[in-house]
């Protein structure tokens, strides 16, 4: 079968040439991210409710959708905010690998069964689902230096001109400028003069929906067969206004001595903008910020080049004198960074293991053949990337560099193999790869299939870490079966052709041979002290059996000390702020402290942009007037020497002068889209339907218990019910004797002084709304309402101090509520020094201790996947090892044999969590991956050597010899793999910049595993077959002596 490809040269070369093309047609068209898409669907649903609290949208508009919505399929668990600014958001979190399409039709469906049971307003309003795109892409700013030109003609500009083109970029799923500055018509009313003329609210809002209309009066001249005319008209109505001349002209009513009351009597009109609740700024200058998001399955590389290109010819082409744009928040930075990483990575490891080839080989040609391997393997296994839909991110490109040193593996056992028969039986090239392909064929089919088995149970895990694990292991696989069929095909046809016998007596001259000839000496030595270690100790089980029984021990002493982690948080070149002013604070006041905080960043060398947004929570995405959010965008990664954490703690400092608001700095989520920031988020939840006050005092305690723990720091919620509220009190029975309809005195109030959308009109393109609303000078204070009117069946005008009281309550800014229950959200991180594990654990403790009945915790964002997979590492590990030793039992034929193979690995687990615990690293996500790659590797030392000792049992050496030789002849190809493997992964060990906690730790439990395992293993493994294979030699032994009996029995019946 292999004499085949080795007498057949070209048919060889082809098969590796065909399999690069395919590679490097798919090359061109793999997506770039920086993580698989682990991130849960989600769907959000939004409503509006213009003038309603908090607790009133909870009630009349979260409560109905959030019992329709509840048990849609596939559904993980649902979240509501209502904020005091008459806006509910509910976000419902499916499973990964539900469609985003279907749950969204799902969920719209269910809406739609209770829209008649919300508020007029709201259905008025529309209420909107769409499908949550989760990982942001862009944060772009637009500034100005024209003085003229404030931070509404900013916003209208982009929104006319700018966010049109981005929507249509191919790839955006979502683009949105950040603020509600939309333009509108206002209708500021003056309740005194509308009392005056037995005017309300309702009567201007009727008068603007009769006269602002559209029409179709239709075409005249139409003959309908029955007049027929020569000429036909069409008909034209002026349509809505869209000037305030228009508005102020809108007539309300005829006034007794024949002239007519005008709007512009009652109110002041002005083209202003919708809302005022959000103030942006970057770098100082007032500015509109676009945050823009990824579709899935797009090229976020691509995607953020196409938007920039954009983004510059508009500039080019309309933007107006002084305006400019600057990008805050830029994901293709960090991707860039720590691809560019990777890649470096990827051809610093091939160098190395050429160097480490060439010495153990020493000779060019033998060199070259693992050399050309590795391209035909690696750009191979990017077809298959593409068949399986993966994308290339830091998982495959991790799997690459680490598939170096496994596929130099397969190509190294030919070359050495080949090298021995031409040394030892004089063989010619064509001849030696013949005899030896049939000594190790087997074994190199039997490495392949149990290194890529390794990898595939692992691709059957489920939720966001099975996503992780599978793009890393089945990339690995691919690669190491490309590399297989290569050690198979083009290694030996290539033995075959370059290889010349080697004549040592000729190279003493030059320099390079005077090196081998020392460095084989020494070799020899070495090789020569490990024969008599080995005689010494192989036949003696006593040191077997106590080295295994050290090393499990020790494996689990390191699991338990090694802290525990899930996705590292890296330097992603970037800092959130996160800013809550007291309750009841007005934007313009939080506006002023997002002022101070830009004004002490914006001079600190390491920051490059800082953009700022008062009036939004970065934390819940939503808007309220006590919170402020804030981007630092830092220099790149070599233009800085301190990372995240440090400046973290370096601009708490410098921000700590700042009085009157809470300010807190955090790095963004290591996922984009798991969560708003770093650090672990859980919701608080209040099961016993109680009120608002015992939830703050259970929540007050259960926060202060947990700040009080070692573990965890930062711990906050935004939780507080202390925001001064008045409470209405309407006198039903005064109401009823002044003629007063409660439900037309409320819409009247909503008028005045919430805002009240009485119609729309076209102006630029777009359509904008025409909002009523009381002059801000009749509104200053709660007081004021009560000099406000209301009008009676009878139209005569009713003071609201007649029948309404006014009482000083407190209550919520915003209320969540998590799977329909009310809830608190916390957030928090794990104290330096700590892991992500032991935050979570010493959460749950605090949890069990302080919480009376009926509250409960429960997790969501990362955490909530971090808890879910917990023991699926020890699972898979468990699922590899069994898959091993099935396929190994298959080859040999034998039970116990495999048994040695799987019992030498504890040696190489120690070392990786020895190495990890070493340099202070976690063991989080990465290094469970290079783990379940240790399995395959350090397998296939132990295959290589039981695979000869088996061999020299068959031709009748004894079990003791065997195991020896096995050992003594596998040393020199075991060495020079694993110290290729190691030297391989220095690049990674050392990384720093962007993405350098990731390669560290893969590099580190790899290198150390790797290391320890093969150095332990050269030992072990021999005695470990002498051990199983005398327990097999005496079963068989057994066998065929009841058998004999058996046969004398069966002739004697015959």
């Amino acid at each position: 079968m292999f004499e085949l490809f080795i007498r057949r040269p070209i048919l060889s070369t082809v098969i590796s040439i065909f399999i690069t093309l395919l590679g490097l047609l798919a090359f061109t068209s793999l997506p770039i991210t920086q993580f698989p898409d682990i991130v849960p669907p989600s769907v959000t649903v939004t409503a509006k409710y213009t003038g309603a609290n908090a607790e009133v949208l909870a009630k009349a508009v979260a409560t109905p959708l959030e019992r329709a919505i509840n048990g849609v399929p596939g559904m993980e668990y649902m979240t509501s905010v209502n904020t005091n600014d008459g806006i509910t958001l509910i976000n419902i979190v499916f499973k990964v690998g539900t469609d985003p399409d279907q749950a969204a039709v799902n969920v719209q469906n269910r809406v739609a069964t209770v829209l008649d049971e919300l508020p007029e307003e709201v259905i008025r309003a529309g209420v909107q689902t769409e499908k949550e795109v989760n990982s942001m892409l862009l944060y772009l700013n637009l500034t100005t230096t024209d003085s003229t030109q404030d931070e509404k003609f900013v916003y209208n500009f982009a929104d006319i001109n700018i966010l049109p083109e981005l929507k249509r970029i191919d790839g955006v799923g979502f683009a949105q400028i950040m603020g509600m500055k939309d333009y509108a018509m206002r209708i500021w009313l003056k309740p005194d003069r509308l009392a005056a003329y037995d005017i309300s609210p309702q009567d201007v809002t009727d008068a603007i929906r009769e006269q602002n209309v559209e029409a179709a009066p239709g075409k005249s001249g139409i003959s309908s067969d029955r007049d027929p005319q020569a000429l036909q008209y069409v008909l034209k109505y002026t349509g809505k206004f869209n000037q305030e001349e228009d508005y102020r002209n809108i007539t309300l009513k005829a006034l007794p001595d024949g002239s007519l009351l005008k709007l512009k009597d009652v109110a002041d009109i002005q083209f202003d903008a919708l809302e005022y609740s959000m103030v942006s700024m970057t770098d100082g200058k007032p500015s509109a910020s676009i945050m823009i998001k990824q579709r899935p399955g797009s090229n976020a590389r691509e995607v953020i080049s196409n938007i920039k290109d954009k983004m510059v010819e508009l500039e080019g082409s309309s933007f107006p004198p002084g305006m400019s744009f600057n990008v805050s928040y830029d994901v293709s930075r960090f991707l860039d960074a720590s691809i560019y990483e990777v890649v470096k990575t990827l051809l610093e490891a091939f160098i190395l293991v050429f160097l480490v080839v060439y010495l153990f080989l020493q000779d060019f040609r033998s060199t070259l053949i693992p050399a050309i391997a590795v391209p035909v393997s690696l750009v191979g296994t990017l077809f298959f990337m593409q068949l399986f839909g993966f994308s290339i991110n830091l998982l495959t490109l991790f799997a690459l560099v680490l598939a170096i040193g496994i596929v130099v593996d397969n190509a190294i056992v030919v070359v050495e193999a080949v090298h021995v028969k031409m040394h030892e039986l004089k063989l010619n090239a064509l001849d030696a790869t013949i005899a030896a392909m049939k000594e190790i064929g087997g074994a190199i089919v039997a490495i392949t299939l149990v290194m890529s088995a390794v990898f595939i149970p692992v691709s059957f895990l489920s939720g966001p870490v099975g996503i992780f694990y599978r793009q890393f292991s089945l990339t690995l696989a691919i690669a190491i079966v490309i590399s297989g069929i290569n050690a198979l095909t083009l290694s030996p046809a290539l033995c075959s052709i370059l290889l010349k016998p080697m004549h040592h007596g000729e190279e003493k001259k030059s320099l390079i041979g005077r090196f081998f000839l020392g460095f084989n000496s020494k070799y020899d030595a070495l090789a020569g002290k490990y024969a008599s270690v080995l005689k010494g100790i192989v036949g003696r089980k006593t040191i077997t059996y106590g080295s295994l029984v050290l090393f499990f021990g020790l494996t689990y002493g390191m699991l338990s000390i090694v802290p525990t982690g899930f996705i590292p948080n890296e330097d992603q070149g970037m800092i959130y702020v996160n800013v809550t002013t007291p309750p009841g604070a007005t934007v313009d006041r939080t506006s002023t402290i997002m002022d101070e905080v830009q004004a002490a960043l914006l001079p600190m060398k390491d920051v490059e942009t800082v953009s700022t947004l008062a009036g939004y929570s970065l934390l819940t995405e939503t808007a309220g007037a006590s919170y402020g959010m804030g981007m630092v965008n830092l220099k790149t990664w070599d233009q800085r020497e301190q990372n995240v954490n440090e400046l973290i703690a370096e601009y708490t400092e410098r921000t700590s002068h700042i009085k009157g608001a809470d300010i807190q700095f955090f790095a963004p989520p290591p996922v984009p889209g798991f969560g708003n920031a770093s650090g672990f988020e859980m919701r608080l939840q209040d099961r016993s339907g109680g009120d608002l006050g015992n939830m703050a005092t259970v929540t007050e305690e259960f926060l202060k218990a947990l700040n009080d723990r070692p573990e965890l720091e930062g711990v906050f919620t935004n939780f507080d019910p202390s925001f001064p509220q008045f409470l209405l009190s309407v006198d039903h029975d005064k109401a009823a004797k002044l003629g007063v309809s409660v439900n037309d005195a409320m819409e009247t109030l909503q008028s005045y002084i919430g805002s009240y959308y009485a119609s729309n009109f076209i102006r630029y393109g777009m359509m904008y709304k025409v909002m009523i609303q009381a002059s801000p000078e009749y509104r200053t204070s709660p007081e004021s309402l009560l000099d406000m009117y209301a009008k009676n069946k009878e139209g005569e005008m009713v003071p609201y101090s007649n029948f309404v009281s006014l009482e000083r309550v407190y209550g919520p800014e915003q209320l969540t509520r998590y799977n329909m229950f009310t809830s608190a959200l916390v957030s928090g991180d794990a104290a330096p020094g700590y892991s992500s594990g032991d935050a979570i654990k010493a959460v749950e403790e605090v949890a069990l201790q302080t919480l009376p009945r009926g509250f409960d915790i429960d997790w969501s964002g990362i955490t909530r996947e971090q808890i879910a997979s917990g023991n699926q590492a020890v699972y898979i590990f468990i699922i590899c090892l069994v898959f091993v030793y099935l396929l190994l039992a298959a080859q040999y034929e034998s039970y116990f044999l495999p048994l040695s193979v799987i019992l030498s690995l504890p040696a190489g687990i120690f070392g990786a969590y020895f190495f990890l615990y070493l340099v202070g690293l976690q063991n989080d996500i990465y290094a469970q991956v290079s783990l379940v790659m240790l399995i395959g590797l350090l397998g296939k030392n132990a295959i290589l050597i039981i695979e000869i000792a088996i061999q020299n049992r068959n031709k009748g050496v004894s079990i003791l010899q065997s195991a020896i030789n096995g050992g003594m002849e596998r040393l020199r190809p075991i060495l020079m793999t694993s110290f290729a493997f190691i030297c391989g992964l220095i690049p990674l060990t050392i990384a720093s910049g962007a993405g350098a906690i990731g390669n560290r730790t893969i590099g580190t439990a790899a290198a150390g595993g790797m290391l320890i395992g093969t150095l332990i293993g050269v030992f072990l493994i021999p005695g470990l077959y002498v051990v199983f294979e005398t327990i097999d030699s005496k079963l068989k032994a057994n066998k065929a002596k009841s058998s004999p009996k058996i046969l004398v029995e069966q002739e004697v019946f015959a």
